[in-house]
């Protein structure tokens, strides 16, 4: 029972119908499900919370005490190990500590600075992880209706080739047509068989490759709409490097680390000054030696300068430097192969436009010569020869036409994703 059921269950799924999905659909729904976007989303939250712990610093902190301490008797001393007051009395107290940062010169500013950029870089990371997904998505989707259009010019011509056959051979036993005519048709109807065989193989793939792409782990079928943007003119390829600069988050997300090491080392060098805090203390002596008071209250300012300490504080700003100038070259270097993609994917987009142009004028010659031979062959003017081979180029023509539309959608998609203007 348990097998029938998991095996109605599949059957259900093959033969539900398909979800209707538009291309701007396909995007949300990819940037809710996806795990890369989730995971983006928790890096920039965790970032945010390191700006709150650095911030800290800068309000009160405020602790509590309680202690319960029996010495051995009323001289109990400690004679070795500190050099605080060693006098231990007999005591059960509690209280309230606080201490308010006053200046560190800079350290702590400089820190939650730090902070606060690294908390954009992360805001531009997931910026930069949604453009990916867009551009996945983007993809996916144009090479699903890619493959669904190659499949019904598959259908098309298979369904007509059959026809083809089915009147030769009606013919031939009229003894009007040859069998080689018959057998021309039927290699013909044979050869459009295993073209429509490819062609649906490839539409369920490109069907899974979306539903991965959209976020799902099982196998889902889509109906999608055919409403693809216009294939846009070619623009000019200066402006587009210049838009990549200012807008693509990557490279947004690495001089924002870059600004943020520069605080960062700075924050660093601030080690070596003085740290100035105001510090306080009050609470009662629930049970006390006879020497202690009910109650106690104390406050003074406290400064702590630092000296030496084996090198430590130099080695951390030279290696925060360092740092920081790694992060320089990195904007640098990416800035240089945003200048690289762009460009080639403008001559990308370039190629493909032209493709396209001119699959669309190779399909209307081809559909105009098969409209020729197809009059001539029924006139008896022409062979059966002609006729399928302008069949043969009208089903290639068609084909080649609907792999450039798309491919060009996609080569315009990537140009925009490498511009980050891809939305």
């Amino acid at each position: 029972m348990a097998a029938f059921a998991v095996a109605g269950t599949g059957l259900a799924a093959e033969t539900a119908a398909p979800a209707a999905l538009t291309l701007s659909d396909a995007e949300a729904t990819a940037l809710r499900n996806h795990p890369q976007v989730a995971i983006a989303q928790l890096q920039a939250l965790v970032a945010q919370q390191s700006v709150k712990e650095d911030q800290a610093a800068f309000y009160p902190s405020v602790f509590g005490d309680f202690d319960a301490v029996a010495a051995g008797n009323r001289d109990t001393r400690i004679l070795a190990g500190s050099l605080s007051n060693p006098v231990i009395y007999d005591r059960v107290a509690d209280g309230l500590g606080a201490s308010e940062l006053i200046t560190d010169f800079g350290m702590t500013k400089n820190l939650v600075a730090s902070a606060r950029l690294t908390a954009k870089a992360q805001a531009q990371n997931l910026a930069a992880v949604n453009l990916q997904i867009l551009l996945n998505v983007d993809i996916n989707y144009f090479n699903t209706l890619q493959a669904q259009a190659v499949l019904q010019v598959a259908q098309a011509t298979t369904k007509a080739r059959q026809l083809l056959v089915d009147r030769v051979t009606a013919l031939a036993r009229n003894k009007l047509r040859s069998e080689l005519d018959v057998s021309f048709a039927q290699v013909a109807l044979q050869q459009s068989e295993l073209l429509l065989q490819k062609a649906a193989g490839d539409a369920d793939g490109a069907q899974a490759s979306l539903a991965g792409a959209l976020g799902y782990r099982d196998r889902r079928r889509f109906a999608l709409e055919d409403r693809a943007p216009a294939v846009r003119e070619i623009p000019d390829v200066g402006p587009l490097i210049d838009a990549a600069l200012q807008n693509r988050p990557d490279l947004l997300r690495l001089r924002y680390e870059q600004d943020a090491a520069g605080d960062f080392a700075r924050a660093q060098k601030d080690q070596n000054y003085p740290t100035v805090a105001a510090v306080g203390a009050i609470g009662n002596a629930l049970s006390h030696d006879y020497r202690l008071p009910d109650k106690y209250a104390a406050g003074g300012i406290t400064v702590s300068i630092p000296i030496f300490a084996g090198g430590a504080y130099l080695a951390r700003q030279h290696e925060a430097e360092l740092k920081a100038q790694i992060a320089g070259q990195a904007v640098r270097d990416q800035e240089d192969k945003l200048s690289r993609d762009v460009q080639v994917a403008w001559l990308n987009f370039s190629t493909a436009k032209q493709r396209l142009l001119t699959t669309e004028v190779l399909l209307q010659n081809a559909n105009q010569a098969h409209d020729l031979a197809q009059a001539r062959y029924k006139l008896g003017s022409s062979s059966i020869v002609e006729l399928t081979d302008a069949e043969v180029n009208a089903t290639s023509a068609q084909i080649a036409e609907a792999n450039a539309r798309y491919d060009a959608l996609i080569q315009q998609a990537i140009l925009d994703f490498q511009t980050g203007t891809l939305r």
